[in-house]
């Protein structure tokens, strides 16, 4: 990877740095001997600004070294992680213009003592690697942030959406057709559509969507012609966003390969967001759940079922929608959304997507091997599902009419908080032998009572929950459902238990 100027500025600045205060010597000291100004050495050090070579040439005689040896990109050992991490992709990559900081502004938090820094972040580079943690990771990890500090609400997108909508005089209330959006796409935007190739493409067939740049001619967008229309409805509208947005950096793909900027990640996120502003319109949408939350009784997921069907939206897409919407206009900023998937008949269950801005640990993707709460409504929904497909007379109805809703109010033993929680579970279209369970989960605050009238209906189950199995603390007794061992709680309380006893140890010494 080319060594970009911010990074040589950085190398420099650490050298000099260490050579300072390997000598012994104070920024004065240094500038009577180089005949630079304090202030531009303090540059200097902190990543800011590169000599001139006649100014190199004079810090190279201050501190008794050649000059190729101060500007050679070899740092000391105990220096190079510093160098590898500002020199890594992560570096390059991460937007911290997004959180009001710079490269050198992370740069000046280790500048002061080099060498200690080194230790610390080689330590970083080492879990990183044992986990391996790539780029990505902390470019998805940033979106969210950035998700979080908007409580996921984006009033540019809705405007957006909502000024196509009537550009084309598509009234708010009016659901948006498969055909409606590809023939937008091909007359207004003159794509090239075509549904035949991904199906029947060896490697490709997995992928939703694949757009070719046609290099000055009209584009070409492959979508996947086994997917539901409606499925397919979301694909249009998010690949009109993108010309509506105006966006350069994109994915090519539905699924990520790998995502190569953050820029291309946040441009993904606000065609995804302007798609489902579209299909599901904000005014239209609040008003119908105005009056569900009135409702005074829990009506068995009658209201999200009818709710997919008018918009002709997937759960997903209506889930997700409702944490953009919820929050904002109803001031329930603490949820989460979690979408599992689960191969028909196996034991494991992977959490594939993941939101959280409620700060309660919900499940996620840390534990390699331990397994997620079974009294989690989503899990409970996906292994009946598999029950169920596994019966000789198991027929799918891809209709919203069918899909299988569960409530539940999730308390937390560990964290004291509770929250009601939604999930749908159906197969994935594109492959039949695997289901796919999205959960949404607001915390039952005082904000949360007063505005779901519907809450603490008795007809909505009410359960302990925990992350996993092995955090948990209930005994095989107290929880039918575990399908593991509590190691980790268990391995947790020896510990604590070792930990008083030598206190009262202690103690029981110094005072005999």
């Amino acid at each position: 990877m080319a060594m970009r100027p911010e990074n040589l500025r950085f190398i420099l600045g650490l050298k000099l740095r260490t050579l300072r205060q390997e000598q012994n010597a104070s920024l004065k000291e240094v500038s009577e001997r180089s005949g630079l100004s304090m202030s531009y050495l303090s540059e200097i050090e902190k990543g800011k600004k590169y000599p001139s070579p006649d100014k190199l040439l004079g810090l190279a005689e201050a501190f008794n070294v050649t000059y190729d040896d101060l500007v050679s990109l070899n740092v000391d050992d105990k220096l190079d992680p510093l160098k590898e991490m500002f020199s890594s992709p992560f570096i390059q990559e991460f937007p911290f213009e997004l959180f009001g900081l710079a490269p050198h502004d992370v740069f000046s938090l280790v500048s002061d003592a080099p060498t200690k820094a080194g230790a610390l972040i080689r330590t970083f580079l080492e879990v990183g690697r044992t986990y391996d943690m790539q780029v990505e990771h902390f470019l998805f990890a940033a979106l969210r942030s950035y998700q979080q500090m908007h409580d996921n609400y984006f009033p540019d997108l809705e405007d957006a959406a909502d000024a196509f909508r009537r550009q084309h005089d598509w009234p708010r209330t009016a659901s948006l057709s498969d055909t409606t959006l590809r023939s937008l796409l091909e007359d207004e935007f003159g794509y090239t559509i075509d549904v035949d190739v991904l199906p029947n493409h060896d490697t490709l067939h997995p992928f939703r969507s694949v757009f070719v740049d046609g290099n000055g001619n009209p584009p070409t967008f492959y979508v996947n012609g086994d997917l539901m229309p409606i499925q397919r409805a979301f694909i249009y509208a998010r690949e009109i966003g993108y010309n509506v947005l105006d966006v350069e950096e994109r994915a090519r793909t539905s699924s990520w390969i790998r995502a190569e900027s953050f820029e291309q990640v946040l441009n993904n996120f606000k065609a995804s967001y302007f798609a489902g502003a579209l299909i599901l319109n904000e005014s239209s949408l609040l008003a119908s759940l105005r009056s569900w939350f009135d409702a005074s009784a829990w009506d068995d997921g009658a209201f999200l079922r009818t709710q997919m069907d008018r918009f002709q939206a997937t759960p997903e897409m209506l889930y997700y929608r409702l944490t953009q919407l919820v929050p904002h206009h109803f001031d329930l900023t603490a949820f989460f959304f979690l979408r599992f998937h689960h191969e028909q008949g196996s034991p494991d269950y992977h959490l594939t997507k993941m939101l959280n801005l409620s700060g309660i640990p919900v499940p996620h993707g840390i534990g390699l091997r331990e397994h997620y709460c079974q009294r989690w409504p989503a899990i409970q929904l996906l292994k009946e599902l598999s029950e169920a497909q596994a019966q000789d007379d198991y027929t799918h109805d891809p209709s919203n009419a069918s899909a299988a809703v569960r409530a539940q109010r999730s308390h937390f033993i560990n964290a004291d908080a509770e929250f009601f929680t939604l999930s749908t579970a159906r197969p994935l279209a594109l492959k039949d032998t695997t289901n796919s369970c999205v959960s949404i989960g607001f915390l039952m605050d005082d904000a949360f009572r007063r505005q779901v009238q519907f809450a603490h209906d008795p007809a909505i189950t009410r359960r302990e929950v925990n992350l996993t199995c092995e955090r948990c603390p209930l005994t095989h007794a107290q929880c039918q459902e575990r399908v593991a061992p509590r190691t980790l709680y268990d391995k947790e309380q020896r510990e604590q238990q070792q930990i008083e006893a030598l206190r009262e140890l202690t103690n029981d010494t110094r005072s005999a």
